[in-house]
């Protein structure tokens, strides 16, 4: 029995020996210390510089982009200050904003801008007044005017006009304007979108609709209107005109007439004071497209324009459209049923009613021949049309 004690003793010796190793592994080390250029620091951490030279030259370029293009372009950029008969002189009233378009004095803005005034003070953005102005035209479906002021040529910087055909959802822009009677001030953004559609008014009260509309989140506000929106190469590519805002100050949502629409109207603006529209002479209820409302009136097509009704004298009338002959109710609402489809012109495919407009606004002129082509019943018919002017 004693020589068993030896080796209960190394049994033993060796089982602490295990249990001693078994405890380490369970040991948490503490938590090193940070060395000291990772330790928290009492001071403001400043805002990191770009990873490389070249990317803090390229924002350098940016910025430098910006700066020039405003020198360039400002000079051009007018503050309009409209007169009113008060109190047995003129007083200003409201302001807004336009651009110089050559060297005779001619100058774009909104027609909303100028409409009514019975004098127009211009200040050019060297702080200098013009008097001497006039309205040489407006058009208040485009909401676009032209005045024209006298002043040395030397004083005069026209603005190259772009083409607003050619913008693209992302592309930057900028707007040099006067809002609030901020003169001078320049906000960028970006194109939001294009092709959209907002109602202008008529001299008679009736409602059109101005399309093709550019929608930029650029900051835009009360003065801003008539003034340029400019691609990064200071190309005008659209007229500030509107904003849409509950409070009504910017809320990221603008909208140019495009330079396009712009270069069209105006030469004959300063021509003759007024532009003339082709015009067919239907209404159509642009409440429901027609996808909304083929399946509830089981149409032969779920795209282009149904005609509600046709106006009496006009070219749609002497080609022999038809408007509606039936009111149905759809989604709760009425709708006039059974007129003809309209689903393209000239050969171009026609989604809604908007679609239509913009082709007649941008692509014809009073007098012109149209195809359109027309779903009757189940029937497709190609009616030749001549525009007649919108009244």
């Amino acid at each position: 029995m004693h020589r068993g004690k030896p080796l209960l003793l190394l049994i033993a010796l060796l089982t602490l020996a295990a249990l001693a190793c078994n405890a380490q592994e369970l040991v948490f080390e503490p938590t090193p210390t940070l060395p000291s250029q990772f330790a928290p620091s009492p001071e403001p951490t400043p805002t990191l510089l770009p990873a490389s030279e070249g990317d803090l030259k390229e924002l350098d370029a940016q910025d430098a982009l910006l700066a020039s293009l405003y020198q360039r372009v400002n000079p051009a950029v007018v503050y309009i200050e409209v007169l009113m008969q008060r109190g047995g002189g003129l007083q200003p009233v409201s302001s807004g904003s336009g651009f110089m378009i050559d060297k005779d004095g001619y100058v774009i803005t909104n027609n909303h801008v100028v409409e009514g005034a019975n004098a127009l003070q211009v200040v050019l953005a060297d702080g200098s007044v013009v008097n001497e102005v006039e309205i040489v035209g407006r058009d208040p479906y485009s909401d676009i005017a032209v005045i024209r002021m006298e002043a040395p040529p030397d004083r005069l910087t026209p603005l190259e006009l772009g083409d607003s055909d050619a913008l693209r959802v992302g592309q930057r822009v900028i707007a040099i304007g006067n809002p609030f009677g901020l003169q001078g001030t320049m906000t960028s953004g970006v194109v939001s979108a294009v092709g959209r559609t907002l109602t202008s008014q008529a001299l008679e009260g009736g409602s059109f609709s101005n399309p093709e509309i550019i929608q930029t989140d650029a900051s835009i506000n009360p003065g801003n209107s008539g003034g340029p929106l400019l691609d990064s190469r200071g190309r005008v590519v659209g007229v500030n005109t509107a904003i849409r805002s509950g409070t009504g100050v910017n809320a990221g949502v603008g909208f140019a007439v495009p330079v396009n629409t712009v270069k069209r109207i105006v030469p004959q603006l300063i021509e003759n004071g007024a532009y003339d529209y082709p015009y067919l002479g239907i209404t159509s209820d642009t409440r429901f497209t027609l996808a909304e409302l083929a399946d509830p009136l089981e149409l032969p097509v779920d795209y282009g324009t149904l005609v509600s009704e046709v106006q009496p004298g006009t070219a749609a009338a002497e080609a022999g459209l038809r408007g509606g002959d039936r009111e149905v109710e759809v989604m709760g609402l009425p709708v006039v049923a059974g007129g003809d489809i309209i689903t393209a012109i000239d050969g171009e495919q026609l989604r809604t009613f908007d679609d239509l407009v913009a082709y007649l606004v941008s692509d014809t002129e009073v007098g012109q021949q149209v195809t359109l082509t027309v779903y009757r019943d189940e029937e497709q018919l190609e009616v030749p049309v001549i525009l007649g002017q919108r009244p």
